[in-house]
């Protein structure tokens, strides 16, 4: 035993030229060993495979796991993904949930609104059916006939009047320089030359006809001269000045008094001063000159409105020319309200005189 120990533990090298010789009574010991070696060979081997079957088990399970693993990370992404859809979800759902309320509450004002507007509406449907049937009946227009027949005597009675106080009337004598050339044909007056066209009244003749001589034409007696309106100097006739504003304030007075008997607003007012009256233009379409620096000093300070002269004493003639023109515009708002036509921004007397006669005239209050 002491001898195979001995030869087990020294090392052994085998030398293919030089064989190793056994002898025959160490054969059996010999192939004992050689038959040990070969039976823990083989169990190595046996456990090798059982240790390979293990391995390949466990690297088979290490592989299922990571593939387990990437899925669940996958799907984790998806999940991500999802609650943040479902989280932008619920936030619009939460913004349609909210401006639902808003179009239900608006809804339901419109809702309360329409109804409050039907229930006016079926008051205002029965006063007027209880106005229809008023009206439909003969007792009915023919009172309101009356009633407007009355009140359109009572308009000419009072425009009578106005023209009894202001008559235009034709005078016999040499014709002066008048109402045909109304505003100065000076290039610094700003002014447009309008000339006017035949034109045909709905009431009464023809407007359209050859127009008084505007000469001849006098109110109150005065004539009214647009000469100082060109030839304004210092050494003009102070009287015709005078005279020429007087029938413009009896022009604007008698304008005043019968857009008030129509219940006309008139679109320049007037402040009545008699010789020394006003027209006022809410929307000047002029610029004052140099040569008046109050007037300009006043469309600085207020541009409300402005006030022209009806009268050159101390004035602009540019201003004063462009206050006739407004004044024969609220001549012709009138004549347009009662559906005549105007015989043009030139004639003043003859508008005024038109608007007289078209008032008093028998259609006029039958209409």
């Amino acid at each position: 035993m002491e001898q195979d120990r001995a030869l087990h533990s020294e090392p052994k090298k085998s030398d293919p030229e030089n064989p190793k010789v056994i002898e025959w009574e160490d054969f059996e010991e010999e192939l004992a060993r050689l038959w040990s070696l070969s039976a823990a060979l083989t169990g190595a081997k046996e456990k090798k495979q059982s240790l390979q079957q293990r391995l390949e088990a466990l690297v088979q399970v290490n592989a299922e796991s990571l593939n387990r693993l990437n899925e669940l990370d996958e799907m984790r992404e998806k999940l991500e993904a999802k609650k943040k859809v479902m989280e932008s979800m619920s936030v619009c759902s939460k913004l349609a949930k909210e401006d639902a309320k808003k179009q239900e509450e608006q809804l339901s004002d419109e809702v309360r609104s329409l109804l409050l507007a039907g229930t006016a509406l079926s008051v205002a449907r029965k006063r007027l059916q209880e106005s229809n049937r008023l009206l439909a009946g003969e007792k009915g227009y023919v009172s309101l006939r009356n009633l407007q027949k009355r009140l359109r005597m009572r308009q000419q009675y009072m425009i009578s009047q106005v023209s009894l106080l202001y008559p235009v009337k034709i005078s016999v004598g040499p014709a002066q320089e008048q109402e045909l050339e109304l505003f100065p044909s000076s290039n610094k007056s700003g002014l447009i030359q309008v000339l006017s066209e035949p034109r045909t009244s709905r009431l009464g003749s023809s407007a359209g006809s050859k127009p008084v001589n505007q000469g001849s034409l006098t109110i109150l007696g005065l004539h009214l001269t647009m000469l100082p309106f060109k030839k304004m100097s210092f050494f003009s006739d102070k009287r015709e000045v005078q005279r020429s504003a007087t029938a413009l304030g009896y022009v604007a007075h008698a304008v005043s008094l019968i857009a008030s008997y129509l219940k006309v607003p008139l679109r320049y007012p007037l402040r009545l001063g008699d010789s020394h009256s006003f027209i006022i233009d809410y929307a000047p379409s002029i610029e004052p000159t140099s040569s008046d620096p109050s007037s300009s000093t006043e469309l600085l300070t207020s541009m409300k409105h402005v006030e022209f002269p009806l009268f050159l004493e101390g004035q602009d003639i540019t201003r004063a020319a462009y206050a006739v023109f407004l004044l024969n515009k609220n001549l012709e708002q009138l004549l347009n309200f009662i559906g005549v036509r105007s015989l043009g921004p030139r004639h003043l007397l003859a508008n005024l005189k038109e608007l007289v006669r078209s008032v008093q005239s028998a259609e006029y209050r039958d209409t």
